[in-house]
């Protein structure tokens, strides 16, 4: 295991590397952040200025070795906007993202897992044409529109949860004034997340359920609840994990649309204000730590996989 995830980390390395070149390309080819300066009021020599303090004036791959240099140093540079270390900004923001992603990837297997099972158990019941309706419905809403027909209706018509923010403005905060901030954005990441999820488990618990050491089983006495809790979803749960791990790098970036339309101080908001100012540092540090989560979740998963099922050997 431990060569396995060493051999890992190493092809790893050459495939984020290429990743931030082809980020810093695309970055690049937008259009200086220094446009957004230009004006009556700035002349074109104090643009000028700016743009070879910041090196702008240089080439496409100098800019990429000098930030790729100061990265190795463990400097990820200051906002072009806010003069403030991107390693800070990252810092103070990625808790809400990371409490937000958390808590709505556990309320969505919350829904998922038992909806699953339950419509693979009950196969073409109305219950089961139920779920699937759930789901598909789930996974078809988008985000943002769902997030507007939750405000309106919980804010604007019942006025019962607030609509943007992490807390409360003027107070303290707290675990019930972050939690009732959390329902609906938790509730749409969830959403979406569950309606895929429950259609890839109804399916890993279908193809348990005929296989011949099932039938021998439930022939030898031995109770339904075990046959399915305990025997079949335990060999349902590769195709589960799989599941899960590339619901985690979609979850960070729908994280993103979902800060920006409820407000919440995460990650999400961050790099949205970045990329209308074109604060390069800011971007790169956060396509940067996404593709971190990428492949760590990747890795993670693969690790899974021999948890899960003995029978896999990680070489």
């Amino acid at each position: 295991m431990g060569k396995y995830i060493i051999k890992r980390i190493l092809i790893a390395i050459p495939v984020l590397i290429g990743i931030t070149v082809i980020d810093y390309a695309i970055m690049c080819m937008a259009g200086s952040p220094l446009e957004m300066l230009q004006g009556p009021r700035v002349s074109e020599a104090a643009v000028e200025a700016r743009k070879i303090a910041l090196g702008l004036d240089k080439p496409f791959y100098i800019q990429y070795f000098v930030w790729l240099g100061q990265l190795l140093h463990g400097n990820m540079g200051y906002s072009i906007k806010s003069y403030l270390p991107v390693s800070e900004m990252i810092g103070s923001h990625l808790g809400p993202t990371l409490l937000l992603m958390g808590v709505s990837l556990l309320v969505s297997l919350l829904m998922a897992v038992p909806a699953g099972i339950y419509s693979a158990v009950h196969q073409y019941s109305k219950g089961d044409y139920a779920v699937v309706t759930f789901s598909f419905l789930g996974s078809s809403i988008p985000g943002f529109f769902l997030s507007l027909l939750l405000i309106y209706v919980f804010t604007v018509k019942l006025g019962w949860l607030p609509s943007s923010g992490m807390t409360t403005l003027g107070t303290e905060g707290g675990f019930l004034d972050v939690a009732r901030h959390m329902v609906m954005p938790v509730l749409v990441l969830a959403t979406s997340m569950a309606g895929s999820n429950i259609r890839y488990i109804r399916s890993a618990v279908l193809e348990i359920l005929q296989q011949d050491y099932l039938r021998t089983a439930r022939a030898k006495g031995i109770g339904r609840f075990k046959v399915i809790n305990k025997h079949a979803l335990r060999n349902a749960l590769v195709p589960i994990v799989t599941v899960i791990g590339m619901e985690i790098p979609v979850l960070f970036g729908g994280a993103v649309i979902i800060e920006q339309v409820f407000s919440w101080p995460g990650l999400g908001l961050m790099t949205m204000s970045a990329i209308s100012s074109r604060d390069y540092p800011v971007i790169m540090g956060v396509c940067l730590l996404s593709a971190v989560v990428v492949l760590a979740a990747n890795l993670v998963t693969d690790i899974l996989y021999a948890l899960v099922d003995p029978t896999i050997q990680l070489d």
